[in-house]
This record gives C-alpha cells, structure tokens and sequence, in this order.
C-alpha cells in the first residue's frame, strides 16, 4: 500500500533531518535559493489568482503547488525543517549545534532565493520602471499585502506584536504539518494530495509565514509599498520568524515524536 503508517513516517522524519544537517554549506545555501523563488512563484501565482476571480480563497487553492514543488524536489525550506530536524536531534541522529546550522544558511538561501524573486517580478509588473506598481492589480494586491502584514500591526504597537506572533504560530503549525505529510505515502499523487490540504489551510486564513514574507514584502517596498527596512524586521520578518519556529519545534516536532515509536528509546534527550 502507498500509506505509510504515522510510527514509520515520523523515523523517516528524523532519518531526512540527520541528511539534512550534513549537507554541505553550498548544497544547503542552492537548495535554500530555490525554495525562496519557488515559493515566491507560488505566491504571485495566488496574488494573480485572487486578483483575477476577485476570490482570495482562490489564490489558497492554487499557491501549495510551490511548497509541493520544494519538496517533491527535496529542496531546503527552513520553516518545514523547524519540525524535521528537532526530531532527529531528539532521536540522537545528529546533533543540536549540526541543527542550527542548517537552519541558518537555510534562512538565508531562503531570504536570497526570496528576494531575487522579488526583485525580477517587480521589473516584469512595472515595466523596468515605467510604470509605478499601483497601476496594475497585481501591484496593487502586492502593496495591500506587505502594508498589512507591517504598517497594519506597527498602527496597533503591541497589540499588532502580539497578533502577528498568533498568526506565525497557527501558520507554521500547518506548515509542519505538511511537511509531516509528504513523508505519509510513498506515491507521488498521494505526497501531493495529502501536502495540499495543511498548506491550503494556512494560506486561506491569511496567518504568517516567514519565508513568504520575504518576497512578499520586500516586492512591496520595491513598487511603492510605504514600508521602511525596519518595518519588514521589526514588525514581521523576526517575530513571525520566531513564531514560526516555536510552532515547528513545540507544536508538531515535539508531540510527533512522543506519540510515535521507534525502535530505539523514545525518550526526549
């Protein structure tokens, strides 16, 4: 049968999390690169949806083709190795310091990847220039975006801190999950049926996702979005970092490995 069973999918998450940490640097940072333009492809290509039908759900429907291109393609997505790594270092198949190393040149890979997409779409939208990004939809969906997930929780001081680090935390929770997924069927139809449905909950409800929002706010700021560097880290990128993180680790990575079995002892250690 193509289901694989939770108790065995969870000791494939560790063996993936022990490979992942003994990639190379280079391997991590190319892998990383194209996960952030990836995803930033998946993200104009929801933006384009809703912009189009005027449905946000649309756009929720369409963007998990970039999260089950990355990792169909086994490529390094830091937010989905917030749960996959914790569970190898739990089960002694690597170690603590090998973890935060990958989660380190993988957030950059990520934010590079994230950024050069940015980058290139904001040329194609304005024309090289000759038009500002609020003369097009898609521009001004873009703008709408980025302000909201900044100015919008910068307006409401420490009320926004605390909502947007809500939204990471319920975000990544899904995420993780459908990172879980993939590993739950040896199918490729059945990775990618089982992948969608997390990531199609996360995106519909808006929440906060740290690796989207390296392209999604930076492409903002680049066609006429009225946010400051310090808006995009100090009233996103970190906090929702962090949420999604804490969400990864506590929330799936932790609670997976205490309920499944493996061979070895199944203590936290």
């Amino acid at each position: 049968m193509d289901y694989v069973q939770p108790n065995e999918a969870v000791q494939n998450m560790a063996i993936s999390g022990k490979i992942k940490t003994e990639l190379s640097v280079s391997h991590i940072l190319i892998k990383a690169i194209l996960s952030g333009v990836f995803l930033g492809f998946a993200t104009t290509l929801a933006f384009t949806g809703s912009v189009q039908t005027n449905l946000d759900f649309v756009g929720a429907l369409v963007f998990p083709t970039g999260f089950i291109i990355i990792f169909l393609l086994n490529l390094e997505l830091v937010t989905g190795s917030f749960a996959i790594i914790p569970i190898a270092v739990f089960r002694k198949k690597t170690k603590t310091a090998l973890m935060l190393r990958n989660f380190f040149w993988a957030f950059l890979g990520n934010l590079i990847g994230s950024v050069f997409y940015a980058a290139l779409f904001a040329i194609y939208i304005t024309q090289c220039g000759n038009i500002t990004g609020s003369e097009t939809l898609i521009g001004q969906k873009i703008i709408e975006v980025a302000e909201s997930k900044t100015i919008a929780y910068k307006a409401l001081g420490l009320n926004g801190q605390v909502t947007m680090f809500i939204k990471a935390i319920l975000c990544n929770w899904m995420v993780t999950i459908g990172a879980v997924m993939a590993f739950t069927s040896k199918a490729t139809i059945g990775k990618i049926v089982a992948m969608w449905m997390p990531v199609f909950i996360f995106f519909a409800q808006g929440f906060e996702h740290a690796i989207v929002n390296m392209f999604a706010i930076p492409a903002g700021m680049m066609v006429g979005a009225d946010i400051s560097f310090n808006d995009w880290w100090l009233w996103n990128q970190i906090p929702v970092t962090i949420g999604n993180f804490l969400s990864g680790f506590l929330f799936t990575a932790l609670p997976l490995h205490f309920v499944t079995k493996e061979n070895n002892s199944n203590k936290l250690l």
